[in-house]
């Protein structure tokens, strides 16, 4: 049975054998048939990763041969920790904190791109002053974690504005949904830096908002599909039958006729969340982030730009989040199994 379980960085670390059987500490996992492969996502919310539930719930996952568990865990430098340390065989992190793992040697790499459009936002209360991020000089802007992909998103716009963090503006922690919404209530935040759920979940709490995100970012890619390569290398099947697995949960998916289908798969992911009033609103938000724009939908789900990669890449270096450029940007994705998983 597939679950969701809301961990910390350390309960994940305490997942025990018989929870994540197959899996061996530091080194890459042996896919066997039908063993259990754990999938780790830096956000609870089942409608983020709604083409995994659908799979899961489908089927699909289980005619490829694959056991799915997935663990929800403290962003995403913590997805791609538990990656390094053997924990998980495959992770959803951001594509910034990806780049920054890269950059200290980690051998990560991202493979379907699962966010094509922004999945991140800058939000602000409806009635406030701020119309633009340049609006938001010497305020506090909320964020789910201190080290979370939102935090580079972020960063990138900030920097292009001439801001520096902690002279021009600051970054708070205030946890995602609920938990942010105190902080607005409480005017601890300006702002607040979060994913197309935490929206979603805010407005339910009676927050009118306005989404002040320049559109020149909503290009810059949300978080996708990512596997080391030492675990790509030991379970080379892991990632054609994932990917397959999961563009045919998103084609499901995006047919509206199969809506209350998927929300019932999702809700079978995080009951909690499919009780939500917001639950229909967020579902169609997320289908509409995670269809490719015009430019590329002839690619197929799962396809990176490169240009994108190069942008996303250029704004880190620019804003001090990688010390340095890579020295081979081309090495931190690949589109290899997009047109198979597409065929």
């Amino acid at each position: 049975m597939t679950t969701s379980t809301k961990l910390t960085r350390r309960s994940f670390g305490l997942l025990t054998a018989g929870g994540a059987a197959g899996l061996v500490l530091g080194a890459p996992a042996i896919l066997r048939a039908q063993t259990a492969v754990t999938f780790a996502v830096p956000n609870p919310s089942a409608l983020t990763w709604l083409p995994y539930w659908v799979a899961v719930g489908e089927g699909y996952f289980a005619e490829e041969g694959l056991d799915l568990r997935l663990e929800a865990i403290d962003g995403s430098s913590a997805v791609l920790q538990a990656m390094s340390a053997g924990q998980a065989q495959i992770g959803a992190p951001g594509p910034g904190p990806t780049l920054g793992a890269r950059s200290r040697g980690v051998d990560v790499k991202f493979l379907y791109n699962l966010y094509p459009r922004s999945v991140f936002g800058i939000l602000v209360k409806d009635e406030s002053a701020y119309q633009t991020p340049a609006d938001l000089k010497g305020a506090v802007i909320g964020v789910g974690t201190a080290d979370g992909a939102e935090v580079s998103f972020t960063k990138a716009i900030m920097t292009d504005l001439g801001f520096t963090e902690g002279t021009d503006y600051s970054f708070l922690p205030v946890g995602d949904g609920g938990t942010a919404a105190v902080g607005f209530m409480r005017d601890e935040v300006a702002a607040y830096a979060g994913a197309v759920s935490d929206a979603a979940i805010l407005a339910s709490r009676g927050m009118t908002l306005r989404e002040i995100t320049p559109e020149a970012y909503l290009g810059f890619f949300g978080n996708g599909i990512a596997m080391l390569e030492s675990q790509m290398a030991a379970t080379p099947d892991l990632a054609p039958k994932f990917g397959k697995a999961m563009v045919r949960g998103m084609r499901f998916a995006a047919d509206a006729a199969n809506k209350e289908k998927c929300l019932a798969h999702c809700a079978a992911g995080n009951p909690q969340e499919g009780e939500q009033d917001y639950a229909p609103s967020l579902y169609d938000g997320v289908v509409v982030r995670m269809t490719p724009t015009d430019a590329f939908i002839s690619q197929g789900y799962g396809y990176q730009p490169p240009e994108h990669w190069q942008a996303i890449h250029d704004s880190a270096v620019a804003s001090g989040a990688l010390e340095k450029p890579l020295d081979d940007l081309s090495a931190v994705y690949t589109n290899e199994f997009v047109a198979d998983w597409n065929a």
